[in-house]
Order: C-alpha cells, then structure tokens, then sequence
C-alpha cells in the first residue's frame, strides 16, 4: 500500500483535474442500476400488497430520489476539492445510493405492517398514506440519528465488535437482500438467470467481457434483449409495458409525518441499527478510500450521508442513501467525478419527473435484481473475510434474527398475526408450559437488527475470553428485551411497559430478560475460572 500511496506523488498524477473519463461510464453504469434496482424491488413489495402506484411514484419517489441528488452533488465537489488539494488528477469520488438493506428492510419491517395495521380501521389508499407517513418519519429520526453519531461513529465502530455489526449486515443479504430479488429473478427464470449469470461473470469472477463492456450494463442489455425478443415470439411469457403519462412529482418538504411521529417512534428500534450501520459503513468506506490514496474527511462523508437521509425524509422519501463500498473498486475502471454527477442527475432527476418508472416498465424487475444479489454476496462475504476467523460463528448466529423476521413477514401475509389469530395465540400462551412456536417467531423477529448485532457480540467476546464483556451484552439484551425495544410480543414491534401486557404474554419479556441476566451470570462466573483465560486455538475454541 506505501508504494501505491508513492506513485500519487509522481508526475503522472499532476496537472489539470480529469473528472470525466470512459471510465465514468463504467462507474455510471454500475453505481445508477444499482439503485434503480433497489427502487424496482421497493416499488414491488410495496405495489404488491396494495400501495397506490401514484403514492409510491410521485411521493415517495421523488423525495428518495432527492436524497441521492445532493448527497452525490456534494460528493462530487468534495472530489473537485480533494483533486485541488492534492494536486492529483486521479480523484475518485465516493460513491452514494441508496442503501439496499434498509430500503428493502424499512419495506418490510415498517412501512408492510404499518400498513396492514392502518387497513384494520381504514381503506387501503388511507392505510398507505398513513403507513407513508410512518415511513417518512423513520427517516426523519435515522437521519437524526446519523447527524449525532456522524461525529462518533468510530466510538460506536471500537464498542461493537465487527461480528456484531457485519453479522447483522449479512443476515439482512441472506435473507432480504438475497431472497427477496432472486423471487423476481426466478419468476421469468429465462432472462433473470442469463442476467444473473453475466453478473457473476463479470463481478463475482471478475472475468471481463469482450471490448471491456461493462458487466452490468451487459447483463440488463442481453436480458432485455432476451425478454423482448423471446416474449413476443411467444417462447417466453410476455407482458407489453403499457406507457402511460409520466408519473411524477416535484419533492417538497412537508410535515405530514409528524401526523405518524408516535406511530414511527415504535419503529425506533429497527430504524436505530440501520443508521448505525451506515454510519459505521460510512468509516470503512472512506478508510478505504483513503488506503486507495483518496483522503477524504470521515465526519465530512458522514455529515453529507446524515442531511442527505433527513433531507429525503422530510421531502417524502423512506430509504437512506450511504456511501457505497467499493470506492477503490470504481478507481481502478477509472472513474473519476463524473459517474457521480452522472447518477445523482439520472436518479434525481429522473425520480422526479417520472423517468425511473418508466424505466422499470421497459425493464423488468428480473433483469434488474441481479445486482443486488452480488451485493447480497458481497456482504456476506464481506462479512466472513473482514472478522476474524475464530468469529465465524458470531457472524452466522447473527444471521437467525433476521431469518424469523423473514418467517414472521410470511406469517404476517397469510393473516396468522392479524388481531383475532393473534389473540388465540396469546390466549394459548397463558395455559401452555411452552411459548407457542408462531410466538417464538415473532418476538425474535422484533427489533432483529439489534438483537442479530448484539448476539454476534456477545458470541464474538465469548470466542475471545472477554467473559465479562460478553456478560454486560446478555445484560443488554435482558433491558432491552424487558421493554419490547427487541423482542417485543406485539406483533407491530412497539414497546411496552410488560406488566400492562395480557396474561399469555406477560411471561415474554419476564421469561426472555431472565435467561439473558442467568446466562450472563454464568458468564460472569466462569470469568473467574483459570480455564477461561486459556488461550483459544486457531480456529477458535476446537
């Protein structure tokens, strides 16, 4: 790395700023169907349950879209600035989109069950502007969030342990990320797995394409080529895009979501780790930009990230944007400045005056979700190669939170958790000498990045030999389980006071905050033995 930052200095990097090079095609490309993939997969999940398509396209779109305007805007400038600084000519700016595992997981975990939670009193265009609201003021209170901890995200980064937080970042690509887009993928099988499979190719073996064609571009061109050319032919199932008026809409801020404030409030503790995550992303990111040979100021990167999120928020938006890892990935195609100025003109732009869905009709989904399985594996990946090795199993037990909110969204879609089932199961609970299995499900669904970050903690100092610090996690967990902010009984997530709680599930937070404060005892007093303090083996404790 000391020779790569040497060579900065040389001629060859001096004189006038090159922003705009081929190579910012390529990092266009990438960057710009990455979050038009994300988009398409939120607008699926959300369309098909019953939001309006105009709420989803001409509110929520444009407000997100904002979001990632300014933050690669000022990117932008902050790599003119950095390229001024130093002289160089080879500044790469950073990367920001959306962040893909919140947006598909403030989806499914806020903005799904606030809606079918309005639909119990209200209709469904009512329930999906309300379950909008909710979704607007969990940006609100992530970008609040980030705003704070953009100035301590490296406290946060040295107090969990990498397994935590990678461990929880990488059951959400299992689960979400993975599952959810490969469904699209396989339902038309034909182009889906030929777009997939060039994806792969290109990015997980990182073979090039003839001519350096980029592998993303490559991969929705052949497919749609595919898909409207097989389709009418009759060899694959076809459906005509239907082209109507542009669907768009100009974001301007609103206080409509303080309408659903408490209401997004109980949300806090889904939308709480997925800021920190981003957060301490945001510092890996630009570490390794910097390793790269791109200094860039970490607060500065995350300040931008912070108003960018509450920006999108206020103005209607519900997903996140983050810097991208990766950023060394798009220096060395050689992108300089202009494949962010390039995105976050073709993602505002085209969010607000109705081009990103046109683009989604032209397109479909199949051809689009196979950039976000590479960005599945790449968090899983990431996720094993970056932690130790003796902490491998702290990062896959992480995986199991989000695994049930998985199962419970499955539950919550077949009507098992709607108020009259749930209250059977509650009933049941109060007579049984075992927590009813679809019970077990939803409370370790509830508040699953949280729990998932501090499972891979504990586990993480355990490996260690810190017994105390893993103790003072399980005590953690035994608070926080106590009051519903994980593990809550209410299907809907929300906090309680647990002595308010019915019968059959009062036991919940008494019988969960108990085993955490008797393991974490146990813990604490095996910290005092002398067979604690030996030394773990290579791979662990075999």
């Amino acid at each position: 790395m000391a020779q790569d930052l040497d060579t900065d200095s040389t001629p060859s990097n001096q004189g006038r700023y090159q922003w705009l090079t081929l190579g910012d095609l390529n990092g266009f490309f990438g960057l710009m169907v990455d979050n038009v993939a994300v988009l398409g997969i939120l607008a699926a999940i959300l369309t098909g349950v019953g939001f309006p398509p105009d709420l989803v396209f001409t509110k929520m779109f444009p407000g997100t879209a904002l979001g990632v305007l300014f933050g690669d805007l000022i990117y932008t400038g902050m790599a003119f600035r950095l390229a001024k600084k130093t002289g160089r000519n080879d500044v790469t700016a950073m990367p920001l989109g959306l962040d893909t595992p919140s947006t598909i997981g403030i989806a499914v975990t806020v903005l799904l069950p606030a809606f079918f939670h309005f639909k119990e009193t209200m209709s469904a265009e009512q329930a999906a502007t309300h379950a909008w609201y909710v979704g607007m003021g969990s940006m609100v209170l992530i970008g609040l969030v980030k705003l704070v901890f953009s100035f301590t995200g490296n406290l946060t980064q040295r107090l969990v342990p990498q397994a935590g937080l990678l461990g929880s970042l990488a059951g959400i690509g299992l689960a979400l990320i993975g599952l959810l887009p490969m469904l699209e993928i396989l339902s038309r099988p034909v182009i889906g797995m030929v777009a997939l499979g060039l994806i792969l190719y290109s990015l997980v073996a990182g073979i090039s394409l003839p001519g350096r064609i980029p592998g993303v571009a490559a991969a929705v061109a052949v497919g749609a080529v595919l898909y409207y050319t097989l389709g009418p032919a009759g060899l694959i199932p076809f459906e005509a895009p239907e082209f109507e008026k542009l669907q768009y809409g100009f974001p301007l801020p609103s206080l409509g979501f303080l309408q659903e404030f408490a209401e997004s409030l109980k949300y806090l503790p889904i939308a709480f780790p997925f800021a920190i995550l981003t957060i301490v992303g945001g510092i890996n990111v630009t570490e390794s930009a910097r390793v790269g040979g791109d200094d860039y100021n970490t607060r500065d990167i995350l300040l931008v990230e912070a108003v960018a999120t509450l920006l999108a928020g206020i103005c209607g938006g519900v997903a996140q944007s983050t810097p991208y890892i990766g950023q060394p990935a798009y220096k060395a195609v050689g992108s300089r400045a202009g494949y962010t100025l390039m995105t976050g003109l073709f993602i505002g732009i085209g969010g607000m005056i109705g081009i990103l869905p046109l683009v989604l009709k032209v397109l479909p989904l199949a051809v689009l979700a196979p950039i976000l399985i590479f960005v599945a594996l790449d968090i899983m990946v990431q996720a094993f190669h970056v932690c130790p090795r003796a902490h491998g199993a702290a990062v896959a037990i992480a995986f199991i939170p989000t695994t049930a909110r998985l199962v419970q969204i499955q539950y919550d879609k077949t009507g098992q958790l709607m108020p009259e089932a749930w209250d059977a199961v509650v009933l049941n609970a109060a007579t049984s000498s075992h927590i009813p299995e679809a019970m077990v499900i939803v409370v370790l669904g509830n508040g699953f990045i949280l729990t998932a970050m501090l499972w891979g903690a504990f586990v993480a100092e355990m490996i260690d030999r810190r017994l105390k610090a893993s103790s003072a996690y399980l005590f953690i967990l035994a608070g926080l389980s106590f009051f519903g902010i994980i593990h809550s009984v209410n299907p809907v997530g929300s906090m309680y006071l647990p002595w308010t709680l019915p019968a059959g599930a009062i036991r919940i937070p008494y019988e969960f905050a108990s085993a955490y404060v008797a393991l974490g005892l146990v813990f604490l007093a095996l910290s005092f033995t002398k067979e604690s303090r030996e030394p773990r083996s290579e791979f662990g404790g075999h």
